[in-house]
This record gives structure tokens, sequence and C-alpha cells, in this order.
């Protein structure tokens, strides 16, 4: 009668299924407003349940106003809650089914295989058991001391860069990090300048923020400070130590211009050092931070080095800055998870770290060299490599050749994913014949046989009817 159909298999409590049931009627009409419900007793009986357990569904519409009572009087419905139908939407376009790839040359992907899972279930197991109870409170905006002592120790020790722990501040990733920098350093009508090409993801935080964007133009070294005279700007962002995508080493010649440029306008400058860890001849490049403290917000994260879905990584940032740091993420997201920043701090402390990143380094090292074999065997002479010998991606330049959306959509179509460097470019243009080899998540084998299915699509890829 009252079209309740109780599932006493179900998790969901008898109680809690018949008050959905009761409420569901009455938003949408099935109950009219100042009806009587049966009373606890006949619904007990009818539903085959017990009276406490009608009487505790029906107190929960009475605490949420869905129905009214007075002593002695049937239970009824109350007023103006009847919610009329939303008319029936399109249903969704069913989109394709996803394309299997043949061949996957995306970037800044680690090999998550290699990943020592059983070192961090130990770590994660010692370090919640050392956790003192007062760390699952708010540990305010800056992060674990722990952790940031930590990270101050192994950039000391990785890159001989010196920065005071009471100047980290632990980020959910460099991306977020991005997120507080520009409402930190916002100023009307100031803009942002940005290389040219730059990470697209990057470029998409900080329209999402509304920054007008400038870009300034790049070569094989990296961005070219003579573009940022008569600028008006609040920051400049860049990525000196392997420039994205193309991947140059910024030389001190422009460091020392840029940082004249940042000190001249009272600007900042945005240091993104998201993989420089992964250098393979030669120690990691000294960052930038380190020609001047007070002008530039050091940005880096633990995503490639770990894992992406770690999501902690760290801003150093100047002393003026800190108290609006503080305040802009006390009122955003408060802080980091404590477990994750302490298990971080302790793979860092037992050099368990160090060990990883050697690791890997040697492990990416051959992968890149498997990577340039492949594009010799398969290219020839026709193409030239980018950028210094580091990270987990190659830009590679093919004389003649022009890449563009049309022409990745069509990979994908077969099989073969792979970004144009013009993906990442403001400015159109000047990068058309340019291809970027993310590397990093690939097996030898697999790089070899990715190569062999690009060079047959390049071949045939002007006869095809999506390049036409």
């Amino acid at each position: 009668m009252w079209g309740i159909e109780l599932q006493r298999k179900s998790e969901v409590p008898l109680k809690r299924q018949i008050y959905l049931a009761l409420r569901d009627g009455i938003l949408s009409g099935k109950l009219q407003a100042g009806e009587a419900l049966p009373s606890t007793r006949e619904l007990a009986h009818e539903l085959k349940v017990s009276r406490n357990t009608v009487n505790e569904a029906y107190d929960m519409l009475l605490a949420e106003g869905y129905v009214w009572s007075r002593q002695g009087a049937a239970t009824r419905v109350a007023e103006g809650l009847r919610l009329d139908k939303e008319p029936a939407s399109e249903p969704p376009a069913q989109g394709e089914a996803p394309l299997s790839l043949l061949a996957d040359f995306r970037t800044g992907h680690p090999d998550l295989r290699q990943f020592p899972r059983y070192v961090w279930q130990q770590l994660a197991q010692k370090t919640l058991q050392a956790m003192p109870p007062s760390l699952l409170g708010y540990t305010g905006p800056q992060g674990l001391p722990r952790l940031r002592e930590e990270i101050a120790a192994w950039l000391y020790r990785s890159k001989g860069l010196t920065a005071m722990a009471q100047n980290i501040f632990i980020t959910a990733g460099a991306t977020h990090a991005l997120h507080v920098i520009a409402d930190l350093l916002y100023e009307e009508g100031k803009e942002i300048l940005v290389e040219d090409p730059c990470n697209r993801g990057m470029m998409q935080t900080l329209h999402n923020k509304r920054y007008p964007l400038t870009p300034i133009p790049v070569d094989a070294m990296g961005l070219l400070p003579e573009y940022l005279d008569g600028k008006r700007a609040c920051a400049v962002y860049v990525t000196p130590s392997h420039q994205f995508p193309l991947g140059g080493i910024l030389p001190a010649s422009r460091r020392a211009a840029l940082i004249r440029y940042a000190r001249e306008t009272g600007s900042y400058i945005v240091e993104d050092d998201y993989d420089s860890e992964f250098r393979y001849y030669g120690d990691p490049v000294a960052p930038l931070y380190a020609m001047d403290p007070e002008r530039v917000i050091y940005v880096g994260t633990f995503s490639k080095v770990l894992f992406p879905a770690l999501r902690i990584g760290y801003a150093i940032v100047p002393d003026k800055l800190h108290g609006r740091w503080r305040q802009l993420r006390t009122h955003t997201d408060v802080q980091n998870p404590p477990f994750e920043q302490a298990i971080v701090a302790e793979f860092l402390h037992s050099r368990k770290f160090d060990r990883h990143i050697g690791k890997m380094k040697k492990l990416y090292r051959e992968r890149r060299h498997a990577l340039l074999t492949a594009l010799k065997e398969c290219f020839g002479d026709a193409w030239r490599p980018w950028g210094d010998a580091a990270g987990l991606h190659l830009a590679v330049e093919f004389p003649g050749m022009s890449f563009d959306d049309a022409f990745a959509q069509c990979g994908r179509q077969n099989g073969i994913r792979i970004t144009p460097v013009e993906y990442h470019c403001i400015r159109k243009g000047a990068h058309v014949d340019k291809l970027l080899f993310g590397y990093g998540h690939l097996e030898p084998d697999e790089i070899d046989k990715g190569i062999v299915l690009l060079r047959d699509f390049m071949a045939q890829s002007r006869a095809l009817p999506c390049i036409v």
C-alpha cells in the first residue's frame, strides 16, 4: 500500500529504508501535504518489522521537518515539500570507446612499476606508530617541521642549495603551489610573464586565476631575457634547470639578467624545478634561487621522483611573503595530511630516497639511450634532439615536417600517443617541426616498437584522410 519494499539483506538499516521511502514519497508528491501516515503499529504490522523500527523512522522524519504530529493525533505530511520533477535532460552522448594504444610517448610519467612499495609500507607502519597524537590535529599551513628540515638537507646534499627549513612551505604538488603563488603575487594591472612554449597545464592554472599572460620567447638555451624589457609584471614563470618542453639549461648570463629585471621592477621569479634530479651527465643544475633568495620562489615536487598520486611538493618562499602565504593556505585547505608528510620525511632521512633516485637515474639514462638509438635506426640523420640530457622526455626536431593537433589526433586514431611541441606554444608556428617523446615509463622494447610504428605512420600520414 505504501510502496515500501524493504531489502532485508542490505547494509542500510531497516529504519533508514523506511525513512527514505516515505521521504521520497513526500518530495515526489505521492504523499500529499496534510495526508496522514499510518500508525506505527499498522505500518510495523504491514512491513513485518518491530514497532520501534517504525518509531525511529518517524522520529527522523519529524526531526527534519518532513512531517508534524500532535499528542493523540495522526502524523501528517508537512506543507510545501513537493519538488516538481525536473524536465528530462538529453541522454549523454555515447563517446567512442577508448582507443587502445600501441605506442604511448606521453610526457611527465615516471615508471611506477619501479617504486619500492614494500619499503614504503615499512616506513608507513614505522612512522604511524611513532606519530604523536598532536599531529592528528591541525598542524598549521607550513607543513611538518621534520619534513621541511629533511627537504632542506636533501637540497643541500643533492644540489648544493642552502635553504632554511623555516622558508620551506609544503604544498599538494607544484600545481597547488602555483595556485597559491598566483594569489600571493596578484597586483591589479600587472601580468605574469611565461616562457613560450610553456607547460600547458601550468598556463591553464594561471589563466584560471584571471591573470593576463605574456609569452616570452624561448630558444635552445631557455628564456630570452631581452624580451622582458618594458614589461610590467608581478612575476616571471621559468623552468631554468630543464626548460619545459625544449629541455635547455638557462645560462648564467641570462639568469643574471632575469634577476636584474626582478630587482628593478619589484617582481618575483617563480622557478619550477620539476625534474632536475634526473640529469644523466654531471650533477644536477644549481637552482636559480641560489642567486637571489629574496626575489625567487622555488617550487619543487615529489610527483616525478616518487609517484604523482602522492601530492606532496614544496615551495621556498622569501621572508616578506611568509605571512601572506600562511593566511592564504589557512583559508583554503589549511594543511597537507600528516601521514604522507611523515613517511616522505623518513624516506629522505633514511637515504632510501637518495638510493631510489640513483636507481631511477640509471634506468632512465638507459631508456633515453634506447630512444636515441631507435630514432637513429629509423630516421637516420633526418632528426635532431633538443635540450640537456635530463628529465623524462626528449624534444626532437624533424626538419621540413609539420606537426599540429590534427597530426596528434590522427596518431591517436592509429594507436600512437605523441605530443607536438606546438601544443604547449602560446604563439603558434615557431616549433611546428618538433615532437615530444616521453620515455621514462617505457621499457626499451616498447620504445623500439613505438618508434617503428611512428616512422611508418609519419611516412603515410600525408595520405591519411585525417591529415589532408
